[in-house]
């Protein structure tokens, strides 16, 4: 997928991006708790290099770190600059490609790559440039924190849609409700697939349907260690969900030092 089409995805998905979540607040309280326990220090200078709208970028500035949060899309970077300023909460954003990070060497304790964002590089060439810039923006001995979807089953699978997930306004399920699902085509190479993202949204008593389009590589397990490793990192492992209660598998590791 074109980088602008990526971008151009981001910018369109901001204003709604929260609509997703059955419950966005719930959901940064329970992301920030899980990735502050993996991290394990207090007020780590944190980068978020793919924030959105800032939903793990926020959980983790409520405990404290110094986070700063960059992202493909202006529109979702400044939208979680505006989040956090209305929680209170200090947090920097820009527009950046990860595979081009505008900081200096060594400037973070650990850098957050989170909620499927590396698996849009749809090469082993960029996603080597990613890893390489996440690798020198980190001190020696600084961590890695990525999520992906589960795809060593989805692989196995290679399923067509996902299921529903449905907004309500309020938190006890009431006033109106906005439906989110995707529908997955599958490349011929059996890894690649593009994805059509629909949102049902309220519209006077009727229904307005958003669709919105992205392509993703389905990076297994194995392999994304692999170049995690091949990049630099050391002692790379993933951590499930059952373990660390976030919401996707993780792959954590560590720069060299």
């Amino acid at each position: 997928m074109p980088e602008t089409s990526l971008a151009d995805f981001y910018d369109d998905l901001a204003d709604d991006y929260h609509l997703i979540y059955s419950d966005w607040e719930a959901s940064i309280r329970r992301q920030g708790d899980a990735l502050d326990a993996l991290i394990g220090q207090d007020r780590a200078a944190v980068l978020d290099c793919s924030c959105g709208i800032g939903t793990q970028a926020i959980g983790l500035a409520r405990h404290g770190h110094r986070v700063t949060g960059t992202d493909i899309s202006p529109r979702a970077a400044a939208r979680a600059a505006r989040e956090a300023a209305h929680r209170c909460l200090g947090l920097r954003t820009a527009a950046a490609d990860m595979r081009r990070l505008p900081f200096a060497d060594g400037r973070f304790d650990v850098v957050v790559c989170a909620d499927n964002s590396l698996p849009h590089l749809l090469t082993e060439q960029d996603v080597r440039a990613a890893l390489a810039e996440m690798l020198r923006v980190l001190r020696p001995g600084g961590q890695l924190l990525v999520s992906t979807r589960p795809y060593d089953e989805l692989l196995r699978d290679r399923p067509a849609s996902t299921p529903p997930q449905v907004h309500a306004a309020d938190e006890g399920g009431g006033g109106e409700r906005t439906v989110t699902f995707q529908l997955w085509h599958w490349h011929d190479d059996g890894e690649r697939y593009d994805l059509e993202h629909f949102q049902l949204l309220p519209d006077a008593g009727d229904w307005r349907v958003q669709v919105r389009r992205a392509t993703y590589w389905a990076l297994g397990r194995d392999r994304l260690s692999g170049l995690a490793a091949e990049a630099g990192f050391v002692d790379p492992e993933w951590r499930m969900p059952q373990e660390t209660g976030f919401f996707q598998p993780l792959l954590v590791a560590r720069a060299g030092k």
